[in-house]
């Protein structure tokens, strides 16, 4: 029994962090559309330094000129007033994020504030500042074996009155496709995942013997 139980912790802990990664994968940089995300609050800091250079990280290579051209207009604009300042500091944040945005080939619907930053994403963040990631993966995995274990349970109770009635079956078989569906699409997550990064393996490989 505890040998079972130690597995299920590992297994319900690996999908823990199949969820973190993809979170940080194909989520992570969603809020950096808000104000409050990491590529504006690196601009406000590069603005005050007058050092475009840590701008550069958040765009492709072929973007850099247009960048430093903006910075360098925002600069020179700040320099008259406090009102020019804020809507320089704005037009400049909109051209980074924007361009960024491109760069990684999502559409650009305009800085959103704050509070607009997934709950995922903020403990991601968090987890950086503080440098343990403990929170989140307790957070994530907890939330993804919750997930399991309701819509089983559900299924379950649903199935043992499946033959009842036409409409007991259907509340059976809406429950079932839910269920199944779930566990799909985290084997799904698994795979892509392990696709990713074995692909990105190989590619690595085959640099290393050219």
């Amino acid at each position: 029994m505890a040998k079972r139980n130690y597995l299920n912790r590992i297994i319900v802990t690996f999908f823990g962090i199949v969820i973190l990664f993809t979170v940080l994968s194909e989520n992570a940089f969603a809020h950096c559309d808000t104000l409050d995300g990491p590529v504006v609050q690196t601009a406000r800091i590069a603005l005050e330094k007058g050092d475009v250079t840590p701008l550069f990280k958040w765009v492709q290579a072929d973007d850099e000129k247009e960048i430093r051209t903006a910075f360098q207009k925002t600069i020179a604009v700040r320099a008259k007033g406090a009102e020019a300042k804020e809507l320089a500091d704005m037009y400049f944040f909109e051209t980074l994020v924007r361009i960024h945005r491109a760069g990684e080939g999502a559409p650009y619907t305009g800085l959103k504030p704050g509070e607009a930053v997934d709950p995922a994403v903020a403990l991601a963040d968090s987890a950086l500042e503080t440098g343990s990631v403990d929170k989140l993966v307790d957070v994530l995995t907890e939330a993804m074996a919750n997930g399991i274990r309701e819509r089983f349970q559900h299924t379950k109770e649903t199935q043992k009155h499946a033959d009842d009635s036409v409409a007991a079956g259907r509340e059976f078989v809406k429950a079932y496709v839910i269920f199944t569906h779930y566990a799909e699409g985290l084997h799904a997550t698994i795979k892509a995942n392990a696709d990713h990064h074995f692909g990105e393996a190989n590619s690595q490989s085959g640099h290393d013997h050219k």
